[in-house]
């Protein structure tokens, strides 16, 4: 299963209880009609962006450093990724597409492949109050490591995420967690790797 997942802000002046109710549509849209190899979405209100201490991210001009949201789409493969690109401006969801891009200022995504948990549905992802992100150093074998940052996590309500595609300053794992999760305690990380978790707020989950 690989996740898209899109950070993005609110252009300034847009009300943001507008702003919530289009993203919250837009969601609702693809739910009533999903595309092939679609699994669900979700939508968190997160305050700050998972990249604003990295060492390596390049942080999009003119961000702001607040009033970040964070959505997930589940798709099967990069097929469906495919698929759900093109279907989300097309007949059925073009218009509340468009309707939430109107209010948007800034955003940046990655793709996330589930490489650890049992992620069902939207809503186990929902549930997920906490989302980890680690950045590792360069010197270390992040494979096998990244392996061990689910360690004493419940797999049916947790789960660990590696980036597969970079398109902007998105940090290379995920572990999304109902609780703090043990692997990602700073006694158990490899040398000079940073984690930061995030609490977020549910939006949309279906």
């Amino acid at each position: 299963m690989l996740g898209y997942v899109f950070w993005h802000a609110s252009a300034a002046g847009v009300d943001a209880t507008r702003y919530e109710d289009a993203l919250s549509a837009f969601h609702r849209s693809l739910a009533h009609s999903p595309p092939f190899g679609f699994e669900g979405s979700a939508a968190f209100r997160i305050g700050t962006p998972p990249w604003e201490t990295s060492r390596t991210a390049a942080v999009p001009r003119g961000a702001p450093t607040s009033g970040w949201y964070e959505d997930w789409y589940l798709v099967e493969d990069f097929a469906a990724l495919g698929v759900l690109n093109d279907a989300a401006v097309a007949r059925g969801h073009r218009s509340s597409h468009d309707r939430a891009a109107k209010g948007l200022g800034s955003g940046t995504a990655g793709v996330y492949r589930l490489i650890e948990g049992e992620v069902v549905s939207a809503e186990c992802l929902r549930e997920c109050r906490h989302a980890t992100w680690v950045e590792p150093s360069g010197s270390t074998n992040a494979a096998e490591i990244g392996a061990l940052l689910g360690d004493g996590m419940d797999p049916s309500s947790s789960s660990v995420w590696r980036r597969q595609l970079v398109l902007g300053p998105a940090p290379e794992f995920c572990v999304l967690s109902r609780e703090q999760p043990a692997g990602v305690a700073s006694t158990r990380l490899a040398p000079q790797w940073s984690a930061r978790t995030l609490p977020r707020e549910a939006l949309f989950g279906a």
